[in-house]
């Protein structure tokens, strides 16, 4: 058997629990004849419920467990005992799950924020007991209700994932390598191409306890957006990182030229996502280290005006302004922010007394 270690669009078979039916009951006590009806209600259905958990960063729990059920409720009873309502079935997903119906291609919703909820199908109501039926020209009512069936359904779940900073780069560029410098990731590091086929998400930690989270896809090449290698079915990845590293080979592997591979990577993103073009990204030139790194870094410089960070992440050399780049970008610009909106709040306030 395959043994699968990622898994970003699956099919779940859902279904709500039932409702239960009404009771018809009579009261049957000593020295009271005539008690009259005391059938209570049916109780609820379980509803299937998403919801998201940062804990989670694929679907692969799901896929080894596709179908999902919420348990049925219980039926009314005498003596005016309503049935036991069945609990909620809570499904965990991953931040940046979008939910469609599978068989009408409806969009039901996405997940984003951690403990974010989305009903996906609604359990079924209870049943009403015959002691609600109950008037003065029905002193014996024998009606009830039957509790409606709880929603079945087949969905598309589809993980975008949600990550602070995206590695976009050629095959073989060392995105692996750098993601294993700057995390505790372990992804798959090999002297070939595409050893990644899969995303790898890793946490990178300041002493602060300042965290960010990287978002590493199979490397891309051109004509990526049109399907070309294994990188197009995971560009939507990228879509939601809040900034690109751009990883460049600068060892020029395979007579690749670092400055094209730039150009076309930006150009891949572009058609795939217009709004892509807008996120802040850095480029960063690994392998630094090999004999013709100078030459192409000095082409590269005269072809851009685009600030880069030279870097060796075999030998783990020049991290240290990435990181200190990264933090400045999310965590001391985001500041600044706040405190000046916090000053204009003050002031308008002051000028309104």
């Amino acid at each position: 058997m395959k043994h699968v270690v990622f898994k970003d669009r699956i099919k779940l078979y859902i279904r709500a629990g039932n409702g239960g039916d009404g009771c018809v009951s009579f009261r049957r006590e000593k020295f009271i004849p005539h008690g009259g009806p005391d059938g209570g209600d049916g109780g609820h259905g379980g509803s299937v419920i998403l919801r998201c958990d940062d804990n989670e960063d694929s679907l692969l729990s799901l896929y080894y467990k596709p179908h999902q059920r919420a348990k049925h409720a219980q039926h009314g009873m005498g003596s005016q005992c309503h049935g036991r309502n069945s609990d909620d079935c809570i499904v965990t997903v991953a931040p940046g799950t979008v939910v469609t119906d599978a068989e009408t291609d409806e969009y039901l919703g996405e997940l984003l924020s951690d403990g974010e909820e989305l009903l996906v199908a609604k359990g079924g109501k209870g049943g009403i007991g015959n002691l609600r039926f109950k008037s003065s020209t029905n002193q014996a009512p024998r009606e009830f209700t039957e509790g409606t069936l709880g929603e079945e359904k087949v969905l598309w779940l589809e993980l975008k994932l949600k990550a602070d900073v995206g590695l976009v780069g050629y095959p073989n560029a060392g995105k692996s390598t750098l993601l294993s410098q700057l995390t505790h990731a372990h992804p798959k590091i090999a002297p070939y191409p595409f050893t990644t086929i899969n995303p790898i998400v890793g946490t990178m930690e300041y002493p602060n306890f300042s965290r960010l989270k990287f978002a590493d896809i199979p490397g891309l090449i051109e004509g990526a957006h049109d399907g070309v290698g294994l990188g197009h079915q995971f560009l939507r990845h990228i879509e939601r990182s809040r900034f690109i590293l751009f990883v460049l080979d600068m060892a020029g592997t395979d007579e690749r030229n670092p400055t094209d591979d730039f150009l076309h990577l930006r150009d891949e993103l572009r058609l795939h996502m217009e709004e892509l073009s807008c996120t802040p990204y850095l480029v960063v030139a690994n392998k630094m280290d090999s004999p013709d790194a100078e030459e192409f870094l000095k082409e590269f410089k005269e072809r851009t005006d685009e600030n880069i960070i030279e870097i060796s992440a075999e030998l783990g050399e020049g991290l240290e302004p990435i990181k200190d780049y990264l933090y400045t970008h999310f965590f001391e610009t985001r500041k600044v922010i706040q405190e000046t909106a916090e000053l204009e709040a003050e002031l308008e306030n002051a000028d309104e007394g």
